[in-house]
């Protein structure tokens, strides 16, 4: 029996955080099919299924940053979370800040665990890994 791929919606405007991302998810055990979009606004429409993406999956985990352009990380987190529809996604905020304002807020909005991103190649695929070996190995999420 062959098992769907993993949906992961990264948020993310940075290229060469995405090709990063990218090159770690091929790198990985686990099958994933990666979206990506580059703003609140955009990532808000994937996972409303509005517009282009009226034909998107939902996804089983979303990635997000935080400084994102039009609307940011946290407008989008909170957002989504007052959705009834959408608040059983997790979110992994995956961000560059290591400000503890934008950790207490990105809990209080409803993130599900909160990743400052590392600088170099290897530790950042050692993150992806353990992020994809965490939430699709060990964790049961809902099958909504």
């Amino acid at each position: 029996m062959m098992l769907k791929p993993v949906e992961i919606l990264l948020v993310e405007d940075d290229p060469a955080d995405v090709e990063l991302t990218q090159w770690s998810m091929k790198a990985a055990k686990i099958s994933t099919n990666l979206h990506v979009v580059d703003d609140g606004m955009e990532a808000l429409s994937f996972v409303r299924r509005e517009g282009k993406y009226a034909d998107a999956p939902r996804p089983d985990l979303i990635l997000l940053d935080l400084n994102l352009p039009r609307m940011d990380g946290r407008t989008f987190l909170a957002e989504m979370r007052a959705d009834d529809g959408l608040k059983s996604i997790p979110v992994v905020v995956l961000t560059t800040s290591e400000a503890e304002e934008d950790v207490v807020r990105s809990y209080r909005l409803g993130a599900n665990c909160y990743i400052t991103k590392p600088v170099g190649l290897a530790e950042f695929t050692r993150v992806v890994n353990s992020i994809e070996e965490f939430w699709f190995t060990i964790v049961r999420l809902p099958k909504c």
